[in-house]
């Protein structure tokens, strides 16, 4: 039974067309992955999906009373809340009826009508059905599952790192057991064990469920259909993402062949009207461009813009790269113990931790971003660093590409910025858009393209696959392990970085 009807949507910003006449039909308890290239408008249809924005054309149909639970890492929160409260108000409508009950119990001792006690018991008969009298074990089992029992249940939401704010959002979001649940790259600040965790819930979950991930182990995992958006066009398959690429890949072949064969089939069809037209065979040359004229045409093939990155190497000399003693970090006090490391100039290092243990915070540290608290960190003279940093955020997030690239090298002509966003996989039509239109992985790319505009020794990236789709993430990938430099890596995606770095420091309390 569809519980989700799209039809004919359209979507376009500017020059930019996302969807013509787009369908997707979702039926009850299947668990829908939604894939496709950066900027292939997966955020933008959830937005839709959701209502938080209108099409420009096509409709938008529900089945009656479904509830449906969006992961709005941008909601509004009270900041005063501690995070066992805030989880507590997923519950808000059973805390509700709990305060009607007494209240109707007060009324029915001034009035001693009947009826009173009839709706206190309604609804105490629905408490004890719900899950009311678990809320604690529920809670304190949702928390364990994502990693957020160990920052404390008192602790107050203004002292949470975004990345644990997003976490709890989603929590919240999956104790509220909405009917569908719509979640927008939902692991992007989970650690490993927080994955499996949130692979078993979803493949347990017994509703409908709508994810977009780049992360392609945790699609196949959770996933019953895979719904793709490419050129405009959504197609829907039926199994995991493995079977989902393997279909598609099978149409392709299919499709190659029939536009081959259509292709060399006209050819010889306008040779032989060219050859004719004017001779004896004149009548026969006509009948067949009338023929032609009919035959409806397979388009070419499309394909889509693939990155490409080279770090320009500065050279140095020296064994050396990094090396810290007693290094504190953090804020008003130190969320981690002295940190003593020492990287060997050329190795490549990857970094993990529980998100919000201070990851980021040491590298802004190691930049100079952050002023450290005690100890010392010294790099070796000439060392260049280039710092790819994971929030997405801009100073003037209404230039365009090229008018922030221009900003930063002023020496570069308009051709040869345009040249390098091309390289990145950013096409001249995106690169005169405003960077606050941009998807989330066109805007990485954005950044990675800067990195690849100037020289470094030293390559520091914090989460850089967070956006990115699989294409992307293998050429970064390819590029790093090809880096003649030293690289330090941040990221909660083993899959990325396993290969090509040489240890993996682990950061803990």
């Amino acid at each position: 039974m569809s519980i989700l009807d799209l039809t004919g949507i359209a979507q376009q910003f500017g020059d930019k067309i996302l969807y013509e006449d787009l369908e997707l039909h979702l039926n009850k308890g299947e668990h829908l992955g939604l894939i496709g290239q950066n900027g292939a408008g997966k955020s933008t249809l959830i937005k839709i999906i959701t209502g938080e924005q209108l099409p420009d054309e096509g409709t938008i149909a529900w089945q009656k009373n479904i509830h449906v639970g969006y992961l709005d890492q941008y909601v509004e929160v009270d900041p005063t809340l501690s995070i066992k409260d805030f989880l507590k108000t997923a519950y808000a409508a059973d805390f509700a009826k709990e305060a009607r009950i007494g209240e109707l119990y007060m009324e029915y001792g001034e009035s001693m009508e009947d009826k009173l006690l009839e709706k206190a018991g309604k609804l105490q008969t629905e408490l004890d059905q719900g899950d009311f009298y678990q809320i604690d074990t529920l809670i304190a089992e949702m928390s364990s599952g994502l990693g957020l029992d160990v920052l404390g249940m008192d602790t107050p939401l203004e002292d949470l790192s975004g990345g644990q704010r997003s976490k709890l959002i989603l929590a919240k979001l999956l104790l509220e057991k909405p009917d569908v649940l719509i979640l927008d790259e939902p692991t992007n600040h989970l650690d490993d064990e927080h994955v499996a965790w949130l692979s078993q819930f979803l493949q347990e979950f017994e509703g409908t469920f709508v994810v977009i991930s780049h992360d392609r182990d945790f699609l196949n995992q959770i996933t019953t259909h895979i719904a793709d958006i490419e050129f405009g066009k959504l197609t829907k398959y039926t199994g995991n993402l493995t079977k989902a690429l393997k279909q598609k890949e099978q149409f392709q072949e299919t499709y190659m062949k029939q536009y081959a064969s259509q292709k060399k089939q006209i050819e010889k069809t306008e040779a032989y009207i060219r050859k004719y037209k004017a001779g004896s065979r004149s009548t026969m040359a006509k009948s067949r461009q009338k023929q032609l004229d009919k035959v409806e045409r397979l388009t070419p093939p499309s394909s889509n813009a693939i990155a490409h990155f080279e770090f320009p190497y500065a050279p140095i000399v020296t064994t050396l790269a990094l090396e810290t003693t007693d290094l504190e970090i953090g804020y008003q006090r130190p969320l981690l113990p002295p940190i003593n490391v020492t990287l060997r100039y050329g190795e490549k290092v990857a970094i993990r931790g529980f998100n919000g243990i201070g990851k980021s915070t040491l590298l802004k540290t190691l930049i100079g971003a952050i002023p450290k608290l005690d100890g010392e960190f010294h790099f070796p003279a000439n060392t260049k660093v280039n710092y790819f940093e994971q929030d997405l955020q801009w100073e003037n997030p209404y230039q365009t590409p090229l008018q922030y690239l221009s900003d930063h090298f002023p020496k570069e002509t308009v051709k040869e910025l345009r040249k390098h966003l091309a390289k990145a996989g950013l096409p001249n039509q995106l690169a005169q858009e405003p960077l606050s239109t941009l998807s989330g992985g066109e805007q990485t790319k954005v950044k990675l393209c800067q990195m690849t505009m100037q020289k470094g020794n030293l390559l520091i990236l914090d989460e850089p696959t967070n956006h990115i789709d699989q294409a992307t993430k293998d050429s970064l990938r390819e590029s790093l392990a090809n880096f003649a430099g030293t690289v330090i890596v941040v990221s909660h995606e083993e899959g990325f970085y396993q290969d090509w770095t040489d240890r993996v420091i682990e950061i803990s309390q």
